[in-house]
């Protein structure tokens, strides 16, 4: 009995802290936090910007944004960004290796100890897989 009531104390102090977190979502929103790049050409790096308003009453920085892997390439502003302002986190994708893709940039605000989460997906096709591809769009567009 000792022992279930120790745990469930422990339990009810952990649940109170991780409440306390401030998250980062309260001092930026997104517009979005996941884009589908569709099917690309193999070896045709592609980007989109992930904008961004600052939500909360002072200004914010981002202090970092990193991708799960090489391939993908982020980029986010340096410095403050004020109250009530937009901005960008930008995600490159190199496109080298086909397949599906599903990437994530995992984005520190300073100030905030839990961080956001963007994610990018798509389908790289081999040159002749997309030429067939756009062939198909095509065809469908003009009701071939």
């Amino acid at each position: 009995m000792k022992t279930f009531l120790l745990a469930f104390c422990a339990l009810i102090a952990t649940t109170g802290l991780m409440a306390q977190q401030k998250k980062a979502d309260q001092a930026i929103q997104f517009k979005e936090v996941k884009h589908d790049f569709g099917k690309i050409k193999q070896g045709t790096p592609v980007n989109y910007d992930f904008a961004f308003k600052n939500v909360s009453s002072k200004p914010v920085v981002i202090e970092s944004a990193v991708a799960s892997c090489g391939c993908t390439t982020p980029k986010w502003p340096q410095g403050p960004v004020s109250k009530n302002k937009t901005d960008k986190v930008s995600a490159g994708f190199n496109a080298a290796a086909p397949g599906t893709f599903e990437k994530t940039i995992t984005v520190k605000v300073s100030g905030y100890e839990q961080p956001l989460e963007l994610k990018i997906t798509g389908e790289v096709l081999n040159s002749d897989d997309f030429v067939k591809y756009q062939q198909s769009a095509k065809d469908k567009k003009t009701g071939k």
